[in-house]
């Protein structure tokens, strides 16, 4: 199984929702976006490990703009 990121229109979307999903109690990490998986965002998703579907409801009900999902290989 891969690393869920949920892809962000920008970096500020990035630290906004990253603060958001904290302070409801759901770990996640900002990390760059690999360039195949950039279409129209900044190239800054949030590496949600548990809930990602919770989170990436959290986030729209926040008004955080969302891109897309993706996963990344558990290796770097």
């Amino acid at each position: 199984m891969g690393k869920p990121l949920i892809m962000v229109s920008s970096v500020t979307y990035a630290m906004k929702g990253k603060q958001i999903l904290n302070n409801a109690g759901i770990r996640c990490e900002i990390e760059r976006t690999t360039k195949r998986d950039i279409s129209n965002g900044c190239g800054y998703s949030l590496y949600v490990p548990k809930d990602t579907d919770e989170a990436e409801k959290i986030l729209r009900e926040n008004n955080i703009k969302i891109i897309g999902r993706t996963e990344r290989s558990n290796s770097k």
